[in-house]
């Protein structure tokens, strides 16, 4: 049975996770995918229903289309054919920054009912968020859609949503799954930042002081530039990577370098006492296609919350957000 997944923002994120789908749909290998099979569902079962952007490029294209317009930057690794799926005008709310003002011509007229009645109509069952930085009303109001539509939300984006108890209670309520906060990559900076946390823990070495820069070129990059949208990121991304530990001064933060297009580049530094108190410093970078590596696991996000529907569970999937989001709601 077809998993129908609805798609908030046609940005880089979901350009991977369409190419994605295609990619590996007759593949007889499965390099880069963690989960061929997840949560008992192959890859194949997923398709898409809806898509909803603020874009005028890319409202009223197909989906196969869209994901080539307007910013979008992501790396081009697979043929999508024509889908079926027409991108519509969603809700603007507080999605656009006047710096990303600059890069995209706006129409975002549409309402809580609008998208609700669009759900519906497309037989959307699971509907994933890919909103910029900051987008907190907008997340709400595609949330409350959501909900009037009978529809699970995967929350992909750092704003408050499954940490949010109202929010936990009212898709609990409902017997709808929700997934968040802000999804981990596959393989990016936080993981790898919130391992090395671990293994310092590990070892009995006090870590005292810790920062990750990010730089990329991509939309993601500029929502940020906005110092009061960026703070959900740094809350989410300190979460995800030292939450576990205690009495550290951490920072994370992120510059918009316009070459750099898909590409992040994380630098990560850790100050630790060891032995004796000597001094223990790390210090690595690492680059990484920033959507690509995000794509893999709304994969398995996907997945996962089609099981907990079908097992008729609502609310915050807890195991499955601790799992694949930095800041998971109902720790």
């Amino acid at each position: 049975m077809a998993i129908k997944v609805g798609i908030v923002g046609v940005g880089n994120c979901a350009s991977s996770l369409v190419q994605g789908v295609e990619y590996y749909r007759d593949r007889v290998d499965s390099i880069g995918l963690a989960n061929p099979v997840c949560a008992g569902y192959p890859l194949s079962t997923v398709e898409f229903s809806s898509a909803f952007d603020i874009d005028s490029t890319k409202v009223g294209r197909d989906l196969s289309q869209a994901i080539w317009l307007g910013p979008n930057n992501s790396r081009k690794f697979a043929e999508v054919p024509h889908l079926g799926v027409e991108v519509v005008d969603g809700i603007q709310a507080d999605s656009l920054t006047d710096v990303a003002a600059d890069h995209i011509d706006a129409i975002g007229r549409a309402d809580v009912t609008a998208i609700a009645h669009h759900l519906k109509t497309t037989e959307t069952t699971i509907v994933v968020n890919f909103l910029p930085v900051g987008a907190q009303e907008a997340t709400e109001r595609y949330a409350e859609a959501a909900l009037a539509a009978g529809c699970g939300f995967i929350n992909c984006m750092p704003s408050r949503l499954a940490r949010d108890p109202d929010w936990a209670r009212r898709f609990d309520h409902a017997g709808l799954p929700l997934m968040g906060d802000d999804l981990t990559s596959q393989f990016g900076s936080t993981m790898i930042h919130r391992a090395l946390v671990t293994a310092l823990a590990d070892n009995g070495v006090r870590l005292r002081n810790t920062f990750q820069l990010n730089s990329g070129g991509n939309m993601d990059f500029v929502a940020m530039q906005d110092r009061t949208r960026m703070r959900t990121k740094q809350e989410s991304k300190a979460d995800g990577a030292y939450r576990n530990a205690s009495a550290v001064a951490g920072y994370v933060g992120a510059e918009y370098v316009p070459f750099l297009a898909d590409t992040k580049v994380a630098y990560i530094r850790l100050e630790a006492d060891g032995f004796g108190g000597t001094p223990l410093d790390i210090e690595l970078r690492m680059n990484v296609e920033d959507s690509p590596s995000a794509a893999g696991n709304v994969l398995d996000a996907v997945r996962y919350m089609a099981r907990a529907a079908a097992e008729g569970r609502g609310g915050v999937l807890t195991t499955e957000s601790e799992l694949l989001m930095k800041a998971p709601g109902a720790r």
